[in-house]
């Protein structure tokens, strides 16, 4: 009754006026004041129509028309809800712009596709992982421009539950993960990850499982053979036991010495980032490792050493001497007798640098990039022989790195190798008076 009450008292009016002039002046005249109330009404609630429907064309931009009785309500609600509706859209388009910024800041691939499976909208991470664009791939089919027939399949299963790997259209050497997500009504979210890293690192961690149960099972192979020889002897002679015995001694060394390197390796990489900040008087720890190399060498080799300069280095003396010395017995152990090797402690172009040179066969250079991981060998059975276990040069590669160093490698088959340990300046401690210098002892 709230809006039919203003209109009803209007139409009263004019009813009553038109009785009283019709029982003072006539019928015409009261037909005649009838007629012209309502055509003026009529008029009026024409006017205010266009006002409104101007008001409408204009998009609600400007106030809404003012005015008393109906029209006055109908204007002032229609702008309420306009100014209503207004902030409604405001709120959506802050929360949609904040979805897509989200969205384009997320690494992983985000595909929004309809219920027929054409991309509306993707992110920027889509374009590297799968080769799309937001504005050139608006509308087209999925399927169309991703054709491998096991991603075909996985879009028409329609099952949310399962993932499927496949290698990126975009990239053949980035390997993807796909997920489905049901999105809005009859949506759905393609969700697009790079696990090449995790596929990298999987296929290590297997490799690295694969070699060490190689490098265990061979000396634990030969111990258990001559066991079980030795036990099938009655009367074995000394000379016997003393073979047997000594070929079970090296392969037992041997497998020490790779459990030694893997708790190395599986101690620096749980320890902290952070090193000790020791000050290792380099000239002292480059004459122990010469008597080092030289008790390897047994007299087989020419071992040299090349002080340059007298400055200290900052960091850990035990890891810093474990790296050194995995790469002076490197030099010892592929270097034929009669050969050189050289150590040298320097600082070229204000950066501190350890090497060790020798002349032994040299390396080609497709090995060089991969010297450094885990078990990777030019020639295995050499490897055996000299008694090398695999991990030395990835021990080295992770020391330095924890001390924001780097291992350069150059070498020349036939000619030999120079590995050297090459540190940022910061590291660099000049030298002071002798008797300045603090004296860290050297711990073998």
């Amino acid at each position: 009754m709230g809006f039919w009450w203003r209109p009803l008292i209007t139409l009263s009016v004019i009813t009553l006026i038109a009785l009283v002039l019709w029982a003072g002046g006539g019928e015409a005249l009261a037909f005649q004041f009838a007629a012209a109330a309502l055509l003026a009404y009529l008029l009026r609630q024409l006017w205010q129509e266009g006002r409104l429907a101007r008001w409408l064309e204009q998009g609600g931009d400007k106030p809404a028309p003012s005015d008393i009785g109906v029209w006055g309500d109908i204007f002032y609600r229609l702008e309420k809800l306009q100014k209503r509706q207004s902030q409604s859209q405001s709120e959506l388009a802050t929360a949609l712009g904040r979805f897509q910024h989200a969205a384009e800041a997320v690494p992983d691939g985000i595909v929004i596709l309809n219920e027929q499976d054409r991309i509306e909208w993707c992110n920027p991470a889509s374009r590297q992982l799968l080769g799309l664009d937001a504005e050139r791939d608006r509308g087209q089919f999925i399927h169309y421009l991703m054709r491998q027939s096991d991603f075909v399949d996985f879009l028409e299963a329609r099952d949310f539950s399962q993932q499927l790997t496949i290698n990126s259209p975009a990239h053949r050497d980035i390997k993807l993960l796909l997920q489905l997500v049901p999105f809005g009504a009859e949506q759905k979210l393609l969700m697009v990850r790079d696990i090449t890293e995790l596929e990298r690192v999987d296929a290590m961690r297997r490799d690295f499982v694969a070699n060490v149960s190689h490098e265990l099972r061979t000396p634990l192979t030969v111990v258990g053979g001559f066991v079980e020889t030795l036990n099938d002897l009655d009367k074995p002679t000394d000379a016997d036991l003393k073979h047997y015995f000594g070929i079970m001694l090296n392969h037992t060394r041997r497998m020490q010495r790779l459990l030694d390197d893997l708790l190395t390796l599986s101690r620096l990489e749980s320890s902290p980032n952070t090193v000790a900040e020791e000050q290792v008087h380099m000239p002292e720890l480059m004459r122990e490792l010469v008597r080092e190399a030289e008790s390897l060498s047994r007299g087989r080799h020419v071992v040299r050493l090349a002080i340059d300069s007298n400055d200290w280095l900052s960091g850990s003396l035990q890891e810093l001497q474990s790296a050194f010395s995995n790469l002076v017995s490197n030099a010892v152990r592929y270097t034929p007798e009669g050969g050189e090797i050289a150590l040298r402690w320097a600082v070229l172009n204000g950066q501190p640098v350890f090497s060790v040179v020798d002349t032994g066969e040299g390396i080609p250079s497709e090995h060089l990039p991969r010297l450094t991981e885990r078990f990777y060998r030019i020639d295995r059975s050499r490897s055996r022989e000299t008694g090398g276990t695999g991990l030395g040069l990835a021990i080295v590669k992770h020391i330095l790195t924890r001390h924001r160093a780097r291992l350069d490698i150059q070498s020349t088959p036939g000619k030999g190798s120079t590995f050297s340990a090459i540190f940022p300046p910061e590291r660099l401690i000049p030298a002071q008076g002798e008797e300045q210098q603090p004296r860290l002892s050297l711990v073998k």
